[in-house]
C-alpha cells in the first residue's frame, strides 16, 4: 500500500477543499493530513478531526501546534488523540516565529513523547515574507532529537533548500525521517535531491510524499519510478530503482508508530 506522507486539505499557496483532498487520494492507500497554520488551531484541528474521523481507514490527521501559544498539557493532548483521533503534530516554526528548541517547545516534546505522537516539521518553502528563515534550518531539531530519543520526527520536504542539513540528521538520528516530496516539473532538483540522498545512505529514511493539493500523488510516484529517465542521455550518475520503489511503498504509518 502506498503512503502518502504530507498532504494537506489545503494551505495558503494551494488552497483546496476536503471533496478536493479525498479525490486526489484516490491514487494512494492512506494519507498523512497535517493541518494548515492558518486561522485559529484550536477550530484548524476541530476541522481537521472530522474529516480524518469520516475516514478513519484511509486519513491520519496531524494537529498544528504552536507551543508558545496553545494549550501544550499531557490533558489537551490526550484529548487530542484520543477524542479527536488525531495520530501527530506538525510545527510550523519558521511561519509561527518560534525557535524550534524554545523552552515551551521543549515540554510540548515531552508530552508528545509520553503520548507517543509523531512530529512533523513544515518548515519548507514557499516562506512567508514574515517568516523567520533561521527556524527552519534542520540543524536545529539535532537537540530536540538527542533529548527525545524515542521521539519520531519527520522533517517536511527535504528540509529544502536545507538538503545538506537533512541528509546530515537523518544519517545521524535513529529517530529523524524526511519525506521525499518532489516537484515533476522541477527535473533538476529531483535529480540531485535523489542523488544526494543515495549517496548519503539515508534511502531507508524517507518516506513517499506529494504536498497535496500542491502536488499530486500520481504524478509524484510517476516522476520517482521513472527517475533513471530523467538523464537517460547523460553519463550522469543513477539510483537502483528498487532503492526509490521502497520509498513510494515505505509504510510510513508503521515506522512512525501509527496503527492502521
Amino acid at each position: 500500500m502506498i503512503i502518502d506522507c504530507h498532504t494537506h486539505i489545503s494551505c495558503p499557496d494551494s488552497p483546496g477543499s476536503p471533496e478536493e483532498h479525498l479525490a486526489a487520494s484516490e491514487a494512494v492507500g492512506a494519507c498523512i493530513v497535517l493541518a494548515s497554520s492558518e486561522g485559529d488551531n484550536r477550530q484548524t484541528n476541530k476541522a481537521l478531526s472530522e474529516y480524518v474521523s469520516a475516514n478513519p481507514k484511509k486519513m491520519f490527521g496531524f494537529a498544528v501546534v504552536n507551543p508558545v501559544e496553545d494549550d501544550i498539557t499531557i490533558k489537551c493532548w490526550s484529548n487530542i488523540k484520543d477524542r479527536m483521533s488525531l495520530a501527530g503534530a506538525v510545527l510550523y516554526c519558521c511561519r509561527d516565529g518560534f525557535h524550534p528548541s524554545h523552552s515551551k517547545a521543549m515540554q510540548f516534546y515531552e508530552t508528545a513523547a509520553e503520548l507517543e505522537l509523531p512530529l512533523f516539521f513544515h518548515n519548507t518553502m514557499p516562506f512567508p515574507p514574515q517568516g523567520i528563515l533561521d527556524y527552519a534550518r534542520p540543524f536545529l531539531i539535532d537537540e530536540i532529537a538527542r533529548k527525545f530519543e524515542t521521539l519520531k520526527i519527520v522533517i517536511g520536504s527535504m528540509g529544502r533548500p536545507f538538503l545538506s542539513q537533512t541528509l546530515c540528521m537523518l544519517a545521524k538520528h535513529a529517530n529523524v525521517y524526511a519525506d521525499l516530496t518532489v516537484s515533476p516539473e522541477k527535473v533538476w532538483e529531483t535529480y540531485n535531491i535523489v542523488v544526494s540522498a543515495y549517496e548519503a545512505e539515508v534511502m531507508d529514511k524517507l518516506f513517499f510524499g506529494s504536498s497535496n493539493p500542491a502536488g499530486q500523488a500520481q504524478s509524484c510516484i510517476e516522476a520517482l519510478l521513472g527517475f533513471n529517465k530523467l538523464m537517460a542521455d547523460t553519463n550522469l550518475p543513477t539510483v537502483p530503482r528498487e532503492k526509490i520503489r521502497e520509498i513510494v511503498e515505505r509504510d510510513s504509518l508503521k515506522l512512525l508508530g501509527i496503527d492502521h
